[in-house]
């Protein structure tokens, strides 16, 4: 995967399928994208994080809209 940022409020993710490459580009209407540090050049992310970070939550500081249940 690739991306790139352009005033911390757009983000453009190069990623390949297996078959070819798709190209998402989202633009958030308020506030920024919480982008990791980049080491090497290159910045890690597990598919939880970069779902948040696609949906504009600060992954590095995710906080529970109401506590989780406890099944018994």
């Amino acid at each position: 995967m690739h991306y790139e940022t352009h005033c911390g409020n757009r983000i453009k993710l190069l990623f390949w399928d297996g078959q070819g490459f798709c190209l998402y580009y989202k633009v958030l209407e308020k506030g920024r994208f919480p982008w990791p540090s980049v080491a090497d050049g290159t910045a890690r992310l597990t598919a939880a994080q970069l779902a948040m970070l696609w949906e504009g939550i600060d992954w590095r500081r995710p906080s529970w809209t109401s506590a989780p249940t406890r099944v018994a």
